[in-house]
């Protein structure tokens, strides 16, 4: 804290600059007593200047923090940065403070529009690098325990120390240019300020620039030619709310620190510190039906301040809580430290901006729609299970549905816990990622309401050209899903338009499961899709020609993709339910299965299809597997038309006895090299079986192996424990 004398004699300025670690609470609580003894009448705080015209805002009472400043580029949303504020950030004490005791505060550092046209992060990590040095020199493995030491427990005067400890680190380290022509405008600024009449000004930077603002500060030409030339870009900037979770240095913020959750109870709980923060935990436990008392409290409270003791240490720090809040109230169990640690430690904290924030349009509309449809945003990862019997719910569904097309995933969709009600279930994990708000300006471009730009998306996507065709009948599946009714006949019209261009069968049989899928559940939400029955329709005339010619010829790899294409397409055709489709499909899985150059596994496959749904007799389809299991064809060769009749179905073998026997009398008869050159594919096979058809299966096993041993049959030894059952009970067997 040192003041900068200027050259003109005429209008002395007291300046004061006050170096602080970016999110400290050690550094707000030191900023807020040395602004209550000097009473500036000019607060300048690093960050963007030409943010000021959004500043006031950070006076209204509905601004929460986290929050932080969103600079992007008007015609490339996506080049944005973010300036993130604390309720422990001093530079947002020092803002809020300017604003209670009417004081003139203004940003100083690059605008936006220069930290935007440099393509760079924004963030000051350099600061942390050079603490970090001091902290070492200090005895401290930590620079976090190391700044609550000096500044938590310090006095103001602890601003002088670290500006000089600064100034003698810069002289060995140095400095980059982008630093150079930061702190060339914070100089810059401090001119201006000075010039236009203020007599006490405080300057609130990181700690690595304070050896630049302090001193006398030179001539402002060579500041100036540094400066000119630098790139702009047009830029906006607004308020947007952040994250506890996102301030943390795992999230990958340059400026990050480990525990914001910490740092804000130690910033808002001067007293009884501890003790406090472990009422919290043992509530967060409790939330987890555990059974945590207030001795618990009592304890993990005396043990924190007992380790501090030991330590040398004023007061508990986050160390001594971690380590008493595992060996008390979780009992050594990290499982539940992991819970502490992210629920309490890191925090989840959304903060909130004022109403007056300025926003583009299409987050106006979102907004409204959430309020109206009880959706709140929160950093914390819920589950939503939604009923679309229900209006409310069925609205919700369309606005997640409209949100993922245009890129902004408060919603993802995830398997439910609740029992399942069919095509009336959905289920969505909601949580709110600050980046979302650069997502929303990104989108403002496709229109004003959210349903009209994810109309206009939708329209976008299916006019490219060269787009596939499994890829526009899944855009059609998702605009059905957010009822984007306007778009419905351009994406049929396309998709019909592609099917007829397209001549790859592996495409068409890919496409024909999402628009079968379409037309058999679209009813569900009242979308009229009878002009998709057509395409349906030409789509699977045009499978049925190609697949037969498409099935020869193919390795192993290819075998493999166009038999889960053939899988896919025989669960959508028997869930449209339409005979005639279903009956041209059969004809020429038919013909498929009847060839002998075609790989074993579609043989096999299209056999057991046939088989199952009665075009192939039971009798048939045994000798169908015996003939394939036979002498003239090699172990390997074998287990790949085994491996397509019996994949993903072990009941079969359970309960047909003569399959059964087929099958293991061919695995027992292999020699050991065809065995070995055969378990990969075996392995495979009855890997893909359910659990409890893998236990009956080895239940069978072990009764086919006792009965030719001469034991009692599996049914002999079924109707004794009958029997003595029904002794016990007193009953007839």
């Amino acid at each position: 804290m040192t003041d900068a004398l200027f050259d003109r004699a005429d209008a002395p300025a007291e300046i004061r600059v006050f170096g602080i670690r970016h999110h400290g609470p050690g550094s707000a609580r030191a900023v807020l007593q040395a602004l209550a003894e000097f009473e500036p009448d000019t607060v300048l705080i690093e960050g963007p200047s030409d943010a000021d015209p959004v500043l006031a805002l950070a006076a209204a009472d509905d601004m929460v923090p986290p929050v932080a400043l969103l600079a992007y580029a008007r015609d490339e949303p996506a080049r944005a940065a973010f300036w993130p504020f604390a309720a422990f950030s001093p530079e947002w004490q020092a803002l809020r403070w300017a604003y209670l005791h009417d004081a003139d505060v203004r940003f100083c550092d690059l605008p936006a529009a220069m930290s935007l046209a440099a393509e760079r992060e924004v963030g000051d990590r350099a600061t942390d690098d050079l603490l970090g040095m001091l902290a070492r020199a200090g005895g401290y493995a930590d620079f976090e325990q190391w700044w609550d030491a000096v500044v938590e427990h310090g006095t103001a005067q602890a601003f002088d120390e670290i500006t000089d400890a600064m100034r003698v680190l810069r002289e060995d380290v140095g400095i980059d240019d982008h630093t150079a022509r930061r702190e060339a405008h914070m100089r810059q600024v401090l001119r201006a300020t000075v010039k236009a009449g203020a007599r006490a000004i405080a300057v609130v930077c990181g700690a690595m620039h304070a050896p630049a603002l302090t001193g006398r500060l030179g001539p402002a030409a060579p500041d100036a030619r540094l400066l000119k030339g630098i790139p702009k870009v047009k830029t906006t900037l607004t308020w947007v709310p952040w994250s506890h979770s996102r301030l943390s240095l795992s999230s990958g913020y340059g400026a990050g620190i480990t525990s914001p959750g910490w740092y804000h109870h130690l910033f808002t709980q001067p007293a009884d510190t501890t003790a406090r923060w472990f009422t919290r935990v043992a509530r967060i436990l409790r939330e987890e039906d555990l059974p945590v008392s207030s001795a618990h409290v009592i304890e993990a409270t005396r043990l924190a301040d007992t380790l501090a003791a030991l330590r040398g240490r004023a007061a508990a720090g986050l160390d001594e809580v971690v380590e008493a809040t595992r060996s008390v109230l979780c009992d050594g169990d990290d499982v539940l430290l992991d819970l502490v640690t992210r629920r309490l430690v890191v925090g989840e904290a959304l903060g909130s901006v004022s109403e007056d924030t300025p926003t583009v349009p299409l987050d106006t509309d979102l907004q409204r729609n959430a309020k109206s449809l009880r959706l709140k945003r929160s950093a914390e990862a819920k589950n939503l299970d939604l009923d679309l019997r229900r209006e409310i719910d069925v609205a919700r569904s369309r606005l997640l549905h409209r949100l993922a097309l245009l890129g902004i995933d408060w919603g993802t969709p995830t398997e439910s816990e609740v029992r399942s009600t069919g095509t009336f279930r959905e289920t969505w994990t909601l949580r709110w990622e600050p980046e979302l708000s650069v997502a929303i300006v990104e989108a403002s471009r496709w229109g004003t309401t959210v349903e009209s730009a994810a109309a206009a998306t939708v329209a976008d996507r299916a006019a490219r050209s060269g787009i596939a065709l499994a890829d526009l009948t899944e855009l059609l599946e998702r605009a059905l899903l957010a009822d984007l009714r306007t778009t419905i006949t351009s994406l049929v019209t396309a998709i019909d338009a592609a099917a007829a261009l397209d001549h790859d069968v592996l495409h068409l049989m890919s496409a024909l499961p999402t628009l079968v899928r379409t037309v058999r559940y679209g009813d569900v939400r009242g979308t009229d899709l009878s002009s998709l029955e057509h395409v349906c329709d030409a789509l699977l005339a045009r499978v049925c020609a190609g697949l037969p010619a498409a099935v020869t010829g193919l390795d192993h790899d290819a075998a493999d993709a166009l038999r889960t294409a053939i899988d896919d397409v025989h669960l959508a055709l028997a869930l449209r339910e339409d005979p005639t489709a279903t009956g041209r499909w059969l004809d020429t899985l038919t013909s498929v299965s009847e060839r002998d150059d075609v790989d074993g596994l579609l043989v096999g496959r299209t056999t057991r299809m046939l088989r199952d749904t009665g075009r192939l007799g039971e009798y048939e389809a045994s000798v169908r597997v015996a003939r394939a299991l036979s002498v003239g064809s090699s172990a390997p060769v074998k287990a790949r038309w085994i491996d397509g009749f019996l994949g993903g179905g072990g009941l079969l073998l359970v309960h047909d006895s003569a399959l059964f026997d087929l099958v293991d009398e061919w695995i027992s008869n292999l020699t050991d090299d065809d065995f070995v050159d055969v378990l990969p594919v075996l392995r495979r096979t009855f890997g893909s079986f359910a659990f409890g058809e893998r236990r009956l299966l080895g239940q069978t096993v072990r009764g086919e192996r006792t009965r030719r041993t001469g034991a009692p049959p599996a049914v002999d030894r079924g109707r004794i424990a009958l029997t003595a059952t029904a002794s016990i009970l007193g009953v007839s067997a």
